[in-house]
């Protein structure tokens, strides 16, 4: 199956799930999504540089409804998925530019400028660079930390940490999916998030993955709907 491909009408089939889930949009429409197995659980996975342009954008448009009434003045895409959203968020937003978080150290940046950095799709830690030279684009504004996907948090809190360096504390994190709970624990009170979609995470029985009750949370998503129970 291709995946990220297109949107698609709500299935018949319910759990226990297979190899895919079939993820709830804010309108209704659905995403399958391929479910990754962690032997003890699965996660729904989305990798959005592999998404094609019309999800995307779709993504993109409820990602910026749901981030609309926090009022940013300024985008901060992580690095590397995140940024595949950012752009489109900031214009959609009415914004000039965003800025653009880096793998790569260039000869003028700080070292106090950058995190270390590890996630659950790349367990290699390496650091995250923000340019010196465009503080003056944070400064005093209210910002918005955009990624792809929350799993862990791991990577959301260093681009926190990032920020933090900076001297900035962003308005909210922006992700197109939040992937279960387990961010929940670790995550500050104080840096709301919020998102087009919310997966579950999934437990094993003899017949597929079943998704575990409460580890979806919708509430923070443009919509409340419910998606299969999870």
């Amino acid at each position: 199956m291709a995946y990220w491909q297109h949107f698609g009408a709500p299935p018949v089939a319910r759990a226990p799930f297979q190899e895919s889930y079939p993820a709830t949009l804010p309108d209704g429409a659905v995403l399958e999504l391929p479910l990754r197995d962690f032997s003890e659980f699965a996660v729904a996975g989305l990798i959005a540089n592999q998404a094609s342009f019309p999800v995307i954008r779709r993504l993109a448009h409820w990602m910026t409804e749901a981030a609309r009434p926090l009022q940013p003045e300024v985008v901060v895409g992580l690095p590397s998925l995140g940024q595949v959203f950012a752009p489109l968020v900031a214009e959609s937003l009415g914004h000039a530019n965003w800025v653009a978080p880096g793998w790569s150290r260039k000869r003028w940046y700080e070292e106090r400028l950058s995190v270390p950095v590890h996630s659950i799709t790349s367990p290699t830690p390496r650091r995250l660079w923000l340019d010196p030279r465009i503080l003056d684009r944070l400064a005093g504004r209210r910002v918005l930390l955009v990624d792809d996907v929350i799993s862990t948090g791991t990577s959301a809190l260093a681009g926190l940490e990032l920020l933090a360096a900076a001297g900035i504390a962003p308005v909210a994190l922006l992700v197109a999916m939040v992937q279960g709970d387990r961010w929940r624990a670790s995550w500050p009170a104080a840096v709301p998030v919020r998102a087009a979609f919310a997966t579950p995470i999934f437990r094993p029985s003899p017949a597929g993955w079943l998704p575990e009750p409460g580890t979806a949370p919708h509430h923070l998503c443009l919509t409340t709907a419910k998606d299969h129970a999870a």
